[in-house]
């Protein structure tokens, strides 16, 4: 059928209902026919079809396809309403990012104006009130909550299929999720299944009156900035022409706001009828080795100045005396001086401690868009014109293996005293 996310060809087609059997939604059917010689041709239902595709790998003869639709721009885009957060959540714990995103979803509320609300995706199994709770008191107003078993591990076409659902029923005008591992790996296919766009990355958010250049139509937009070109300049996206605006953002680049218990909000729980996981979750391992520096309130950074390996050890001896972590910048990484798990920046981590202390790092673009949003920054370096001193709080111009040791010896002396 024309209308259908699939086509299937009636001269292919023989009748052998694998298709049939292998559609988990009852979307496919046998009628009479007499375009083969078994008398028999698949029909989809296209209200019923969910676009999971599992019929054409099913279909021996390869009469099945998918449907290529090229659509410019949302019907009734005026009917989109309201700005989602996506709350990432891991064996019922909420990820920061979403109280994060949350925080910044109320500024983004109050510019929109007109009614607009601010809403909370939960999606999981045997999901608590005490989870619900914790997004109203963070700043949502209501919290769509999807609870199912198919949701209890996190699987990419699932998670596609809940939020895809959730979208096309309640059409949301903004939705936003953090820039984690889950974050990325399916956000992007929602964009694709809802036909919009997506700027990932983002590092500024905000909503503002804007002239759509197609139209000419004055539009409260999503101004959406993200670093571009290696980070040596940076982009504001919109999205004048589809909905929803979607937008990912990297954990710690916007602050928390302090949780607001007092605060009411409504939970709508949606029973949807979900793909299947496709995959089984057998056993999981944490690696112990692997340092989340976004959670230190102190970290102790080093660049190439450090010049080499072994003088990391004077950094990791100043952040166990201060009770920080080591941080490094991307060019440590390169040189095989440390792993990817401590490096800050646009392709490694976005911190936001209370001090950062920063020793031979000349302070890259891509670098400072990492750290730039920590409470104090202190900056060691022996070039007077290094970038990093334009966004430090104290700049000292110095060598660091003199200045480095000296506040080590300083920090032991105080705390033996």
């Amino acid at each position: 059928m024309a209308d259908a996310p699939i086509l299937i060809d009636p001269v292919k087609c023989k009748g052998c209902q694998k298709c049939v059997k292998g559609c988990g939604f009852g979307a496919l059917s046998m009628v009479d026919s007499k375009a083969n010689k078994a008398g028999k041709i698949a029909q989809v239902d296209p209200s019923a079809c969910k676009a999971c595709f599992a019929c054409i790998p099913a279909c021996p003869f390869k009469a099945i396809s998918e449907v290529k639709q090229e659509i410019f721009g949302t019907k009734d885009i005026a009917s989109y309403k309201d700005i989602w957060v996506f709350a990432e959540q891991n064996h019922g714990q909420i990820a920061d990012v979403a109280f994060e995103l949350l925080a910044k979803g109320r500024t983004l509320v109050k510019q929109r104006g007109k009614d607009c609300k601010l809403c909370a995706v939960l999606l999981g199994h045997d999901i608590t009130d005490a989870m619900c709770k914790a997004l109203i008191a963070a700043g949502a107003d209501t919290v769509y909550k999807v609870d199912d078993p198919n949701l209890e591990h996190y699987e990419a076409n699932v998670y596609v299929d809940a939020c895809t659902q959730l979208i096309e029923k309640y059409k949301p005008e903004v939705i936003l999720a953090g820039a984690t591992a889950v974050g990325r790996a399916f956000f992007a296919r929602v964009a694709v299944k809802v036909r919009t766009g997506l700027t990932a990355d983002c590092t500024q958010l905000k909503v503002e009156q804007t002239k759509n250049k197609d139209t000419g139509v004055m539009q409260m937009l999503l101004h959406q900035t993200r670093p571009a070109f290696g980070g040596n300049i940076m982009a504001t996206i919109m999205t004048p022409n589809h909905r929803p605006q979607m937008a990912t953002v990297r954990p710690k680049v916007f602050k928390k706001d302090a949780p607001d218990p007092k605060r009411s909000g409504k939970v709508l729980a949606e029973a949807l009828k979900l793909i299947a996981p496709k995959t089984k979750l057998v056993s999981s391992v944490k690696n112990t080795d692997d340092i989340n520096i976004a959670d230190a309130e102190i970290l102790v950074a080093g660049g190439r100045g450090l010049k080499k390996a072994e003088n990391f050890e004077l950094l990791h001896k100043l952040a166990k005396l201060l009770g920080g972590e080591v941080a490094v910048s991307r060019a440590v990484v390169d040189a095989g001086w440390c792993t990817a798990a401590r490096q800050v920046g646009q392709t490694g981590r976005t911190v936001c401690p209370k001090l950062y202390l920063a020793f031979g790092i000349s302070g890259a673009i891509q670098h400072l868009e990492g750290m730039r949003a920590s409470d104090t920054i202190i900056a060691v370096n022996s070039d007077p014109n290094a970038p990093i001193f334009g966004v430090a709080d104290l700049g000292i111009v110095g060598d660091l293996f003199e200045i480095l040791p000296a506040l080590i010896e300083a920090v032991e002396q105080v705390k033996a005293s």
